[in-house]
């Protein structure tokens, strides 16, 4: 805001003696006045719709990046006046980076954020932006001939072929979605000789070396493999009901630090207004191709095609307000996935939708 200084005219014959013996004081009172209005000018400017908060948020470098990357792309951030710094995070870095101050934001797995509540951190969820798995099951093309799967075999056929099979999996929550499958196809999981393998990358390697025949881990991976010709992903969450939101619940929440929250509300509904926003362009727009441009940025070196059905495969929320049955439905997900910390549970201080209002 700046302030016009204007010359007044002074009247014939000189200042009035009342205004000339004032004047020193009215000079004061001028300048006095100056400095309230730029003082108000500075306040108003940090605070009205022009100003720019920065906050840094954790991301994993996955699909459930993809509503942030939107908000940030199509300008719903700077809209409301924030601007976002992009930080990739672990699993093992996300939580201690989020309590230690440096990130005011995390885009949370249900497991780490169930796991860091199990251990007291005070961490509070503000909204969710992804629901279900995006998992994705790929065999080996030999293990696919032989067994005359394909991309379209039904859900039952695949777990059948699975008996006797050497699967391969690199975390106990991928080998747990494994056998949940399994076992709602009546395929015991004891009948598949299971490799532990280092990470996802570890899998793909065995499945092209021929050491496994299948394993399982959120897309794009098991695409891409489908992709370059090495495999075939013959189940995903479309296929699989206990991979899907209407089962699993939440698939991705934003975390930050019950403090941060009450310190500064402000910033956290224009944050979650733009990952709304975000999340909502998604469900509109989920079919067409102009997604996928911003999508790579959230999964860059992954090919177009493959974005594009990675995307898919998340059911994006058109609002992002959270509810307790489907928080229950999550807690028993984790349960299942044999994830779930002792004790851990969701209560009413853990989660708030007052952030959205």
């Amino acid at each position: 805001m700046r302030l016009r200084h204007q010359q007044l005219p002074v009247p014939a014959g000189g200042l009035p003696p009342a205004f000339a013996g004032g004047r020193a004081v009215a000079l004061a009172t001028t300048m006095a006045l100056a400095s309230a209005l730029l003082t108000a000018c500075a306040d108003s400017d940090a605070t009205g719709s022009d100003a720019t908060d920065t906050v840094s948020v954790g991301v994993a470098g996955n699909v459930f990046d993809v509503p942030l990357r939107v908000a940030d792309t199509r300008g719903y951030f700077r809209k409301h006046g924030l601007k976002v710094d992009f930080v990739t995070v672990t699993a093992t870095t996300g939580t201690p980076s989020l309590e230690s101050g440096s990130l005011q934001f995390l885009n949370s797995s249900p497991t780490g954020f169930l796991d860091a509540l199990a251990r007291g951190v005070r961490e509070t969820a503000v909204g969710v932006d992804g629901l279900g798995n995006p998992l994705g099951l790929v065999v080996s093309k030999d293990f696919a001939r032989r067994h005359g799967l394909t991309a379209n075999s039904p859900s039952d056929e695949v777990a059948r072929a699975l008996a006797g099979s050497v699967g391969g999996f690199s975390s106990a929550n991928t080998r747990a979605e494994s056998e949940i499958f399994l076992k709602d196809s009546k395929v015991e999981p004891d009948k598949v000789t299971w490799v532990p393998l280092p990470n996802p990358s570890a899998d793909r390697a065995a499945l092209r070396a021929g050491r496994i025949d299948w394993f399982v881990t959120s897309e794009p991976l098991p695409l891409q493999i489908q992709e370059s010709g090495d495999g075939v992903v013959v189940a995903n969450s479309h296929t699989v009901v206990e991979w899907g939101g209407s089962y699993a619940g939440y698939g991705q929440i934003v975390v930050t630090r019950r403090s941060y929250a009450r310190q500064h509300a402000a910033v956290v509904r224009k944050f979650m207004a733009a990952v709304r926003e975000g999340t909502s362009y998604l469900y509109e727009h989920i079919n067409e191709p102009s997604v996928v441009p911003v999508a790579k940025k959230a999964l860059p070196g992954v090919p177009g095609p493959v974005v594009r059905a990675s995307v898919e495969e998340v059911e994006w929320p058109w609002f992002a307000d959270m509810e307790s049955e489907v928080w229950r439905k999550t807690v028993d997900f984790v349960r299942d996935l044999g994830a779930l910390p002792e004790g851990a549970d969701i209560t009413p201080e853990d989660w708030s939708n007052e952030y959205l209002r």
